[in-house]
């Protein structure tokens, strides 16, 4: 057998019957996708129509009513059961994930890690964060009150193509956990993943309808879900999030969104530059670059501009691009011919007005159709797309700076605020508080942060709304209800005691109460 008869084998079986899962009539067509690898097909999926939506949130909706009464014990054990089962498939699952996306088993595997943690915290936290909680009521003794949470319902959860395993997870979990019902459109380029995912909660045992996946395009089937959900969760760009966002405000639903990202790291006199350079490295290159929260500017202060851009070159220049399921390969492909063509243009126009080329700069087509070299730029100045447009791709921008406040100055220059790095042996956390991001990393791109799961994550100015992670990406999926139970007496007035003694002992009242608020 050939290795690609091999692979063709394998494809097959790590997508056989998911086809079953789709919430669909089988009157929409079919969606084809593609494996960026190598260009062939990996497999087809029957579409879902607009009235395929509107039959999943009506079945997803019937389950919740049955759900919202199921015990916390028996949600928390379906999430149990299915890290056990990730744990149990992951080699399996790291072959789905590189066969949708190119993206190196390296970065594969930053998804399976990330789902196994997150699900496992949510399992151990979540109940303690959806508990009710008693409140100081508007007359102690007299007054008890309570704050419950309440689910919204049924949750539209849409999800790009970087991390089609990781980011169905993160957003649907903690939304059944609370209670819900969901209903998920993965990218129309890796739907597999998610089907995966729904696949593997089945045999943890989570009711079936509870969560619905439909398959295909956000121009087909997009508005359909954000027209009957009760909220939504969107991972995207930041044009589509402010799309998404003007429709779920004329219906006045909640919304959250992590959005586009132009992610400075700074590196300070003081930094320990050969750990600084291989950080960088990794904040860089992660998954091609295709990352929301990767680093797009590096500002290095002048003292070490040689050494840290040395050292960086060095380590860029050591880097093995491959396609395949192995563990080789330090960066794999893009995810499709439109996304390579969007990071070519942002280079050649970069070149095109005098930039400076320190590595890459090129397409690959001998090792596959997408694959494009991890680039390094220098001389970027504000009239090129590449300084202050989202890439999304294995392109970086090296700035020498003259001091940590120029660094900080231009580091805040942008419409964006999701995440931001600092290297520095002593002078981290001072510069990190002036840095307008979400999410701040000292000594590390991006993990830190984002696997802090007891902290909250998300965008500043036009990077999201919401957060995900901590106690507010689970309290999102649900109202807040207060009910407070009176006793003895009515604090709106005494029937027996006339208005004007009433007025005089409430008088009293809020005089001594007030020092106890």
């Amino acid at each position: 057998m050939t290795a690609t008869t091999q692979a063709s084998a394998q494809s097959d079986l790590v997508i056989a019957g998911l086809d079953r899962l789709v919430a669909t009539s089988g009157s929409a067509g079919v969606s084809t996708i593609i494996k960026p690898f190598d260009g062939t097909v990996l497999g087809e999926l029957p579409k879902s129509s607009v009235a395929d939506v509107e039959a999943a949130f009506t079945r997803a909706r019937a389950a919740q009513q049955h759900w919202v009464r199921t015990p916390m014990r028996t949600r928390t054990r379906v999430l149990t059961q299915f890290t056990d089962l990730v744990l149990k498939h992951d080699s399996e699952l790291l072959d789905l994930i590189q066969l949708e996306t190119g993206k190196s088993r390296h970065s594969a595997f930053e998804e399976i890690a990330d789902i196994v943690l997150w699900t496992s915290h949510l399992a151990q936290r979540g109940p303690a964060v959806l508990a009710e909680r008693r409140h100081r009521g508007a007359l102690p003794l007299l007054t008890q009150t309570r704050e419950v949470r309440v689910p919204k319902g049924v949750v539209g959860v849409i999800t790009p193509w970087n991390y089609p395993l990781t980011l169905p997870v993160t957003d649907s979990l903690p939304a059944l956990l609370a209670g819900n019902g969901v209903v998920c459109k993965p990218d129309s380029q890796t739907p597999f993943c998610a089907l995966r995912v729904l696949d593997l909660l089945l045999q943890a045992g989570l009711p079936r309808d509870l969560l619905q996946v439909v398959v295909g395009s956000g121009r087909e089937i997009g508005s359909a879900v954000i027209n009957r959900a009760d909220y939504i969760m969107f991972t995207g760009s930041t044009a589509t999030g402010r799309t998404i966002a003007t429709q779920c405000a004329q219906r006045l639903i909640g919304f959250s969104g992590e959005l586009g990202g132009k992610n400075p790291l700074l590196v300070l006199a003081d930094a320990d530059i050969e750990r600084a350079a291989a950080g960088a490295l990794h904040a860089c290159f992660s998954n091609s670059g295709q990352l929301c929260i990767a680093t797009e500017r590096i500002y290095v202060h002048q003292a070490v501009w040689d050494e840290f851009k040395a050292a960086f070159l060095d380590r860029v220049a050591e880097m093995q691009l491959a396609a395949g399921l192995g563990w080789d390969a330090d960066m794999g492909s893009l995810i499709s011919q439109s996304q390579l063509e969007a990071v070519t243009e942002h280079v050649a126009d970069a070149r095109a007005k005098g930039v400076t080329v320190l590595a890459g700069g090129r397409p690959r087509p001998d090792l596959g159709p997408y694959f494009f070299e991890p680039t390094v730029l220098t001389d970027v100045t504000p009239g090129m797309k590449a300084y202050r447009e989202e890439t999304f791709g294995p392109v970086v921008s090296l700035y020498r700076v003259a001091s940590d406040d120029k660094a900080v100055e231009l580091a805040n220059d942008t419409d964006y605020g999701l995440n931001a790095a600092v290297w520095s042996r002593r002078n981290g956390e001072r510069v990190a508080r002036q840095l307008q991001a979400g999410t701040v990393n000292i000594n590390e791109g991006y993990a830190a942060t984002w696997g802090s799961f007891r902290a909250p994550m998300g965008g500043m100015k036009q990077s999201g709304l919401g957060r995900r992670h901590g106690a507010e990406g689970v309290l999102k999926y649900t109202e807040a209800q207060t009910i407070a139970r009176q006793r003895v007496v009515r604090i709106g007035g005494f029937e027996q005691v006339a208005n004007r003694r009433w007025a005089t002992l409430m008088s009293a009242g809020i005089r001594v109460l007030r020092h106890f608020m």
